[in-house]
């Protein structure tokens, strides 16, 4: 397929900017067999059915976004540069890869300070991207990231207006659990403490899976046939215990619905033979029209970016022209799009 065929046009009014408050506040656009609904995130124990099971991505994301300084001493005497760093994804020797920038300002083996308790030595670079190694490691880095990071934006919010002290809360899940991603799953923005009360009445069930969000899912696709782009891997893992949740309401009858995006990439490539195996990995899964989708009953997602591989998934899940008629709504609507915007409920 052609990557013109995941096109559309979005007017740049309708991209969020900040999420609805209360979060369960935001707009769902219900899409089932019988049409398309416009409905209420908070509406969703009257939506779904007991019985079925939401799988829940309990990536935590890291203020992974630092600004520092690079001093160096010189013919010209004591100089300094500010340096812009964002984390990517740490490495089994425990340095970081990220990207950094002005990243000529930078020399291997120079030091970058954060603040009076963090800096971070240059080690090497490669495509691009440089290797960091930090002076702290555990719960001490964790802690001076959170006091001098800020939540990496994607970069059509960034491009708008800087992360400040409310994207710590806004950007991060109510359920958020396990430090790694530098990206929110952003559809479990939605949820609050009351939806999951509501939803527990309702007799809804929950399943936590882990997968990283990297910086790779902003990527654009670069080339026309889709069947060529490379997708990028991220880090996750499925317990049994959740595995054995995931395939007993299966056997029961019940739904598998996936809140996003991960969730649903990281259950299907642990699917095999109509069950779900316990997981821990990278997984590079690229889901497009075709895919025989094992586990996913439905998906609650936010509105994605045109051409994008995520549209593509949606894409798979759907039919294009389903897409591409639910889309049109949205617009015509007015729903807000992107990491920030309103959700959606896909039920095939």
């Amino acid at each position: 397929m052609k990557l013109s065929e995941f096109d559309f046009d979005l007017p740049d009014r309708l991209i969020a900017t900040r999420p609805a408050r209360p979060r369960s506040s935001a707009r769902l656009l219900l899409a089932e067999a019988g049409g398309i609904a416009d409905r209420i995130v908070n509406e969703l124990p009257g939506i779904l059915r007991p019985g079925d099971r939401l799988v829940l991505n309990d990536t935590k994301v890291i203020p992974a976004r630092l600004s520092g300084l690079r001093h160096r001493a010189g013919e010209a005497g004591q100089t300094s540069a500010r340096i812009e760093v964002t984390l990517l994804e740490p490495q089994a020797d425990g340095n970081w890869t990220a990207l950094v920038k002005p990243l000529k300002k930078l020399r291997d083996g120079e030091v970058v300070v954060f603040s009076n308790v963090l800096s971070a030595e240059m080690k090497g670079r490669m495509d691009g991207l440089a290797r960091l190694k930090f002076n702290l490691a555990g719960d001490d880095f964790d802690a001076a990231l959170a006091e001098v990071g800020a939540m990496p934006l994607p970069p059509y919010i960034a491009a708008k207006r800087p992360a400040d002290a409310a994207d710590k809360d806004d950007y991060q899940t109510y359920w958020a659990r396990r430090s790694g991603a530098v990206a929110s799953p952003t559809a479990s923005l939605h949820f609050d403490g009351p939806l999951l009360t509501a939803l527990k009445a309702r007799r809804v069930q929950f399943t936590h899976v882990t997968l990283h969000v990297g910086a790779g899912t902003f990527l654009p696709v670069k080339v026309d046939d889709i069947s060529a782009h490379k997708m990028h891997a991220e880090w996750g893992e499925i317990t049994p215990e959740a595995a054995a949740e995931i395939n007993a309401t299966k056997a029961a009858g019940g739904r598998i619905i996936p809140v996003g995006t991960t969730a649903l990439r990281l259950i299907e490539s642990a699917a095999k033979d109509g069950l779900i195996q316990p997981w821990r990995g990278s997984t590079g899964i690229f889901i497009t029209p075709g895919f025989t989708f094992q586990m996913a009953d439905g998906l609650m997602t936010n509105f994605h970016l045109p051409k994008s591989t995520l549209m593509m998934l949606v894409s798979a899940l759907m039919g294009v022209e389903t897409i591409r008629e639910i889309y049109a709504h949205a617009i015509a609507q007015e729903y807000r799009f992107f990491s920030y915007g309103d959700s959606s409920l896909l039920l095939p």
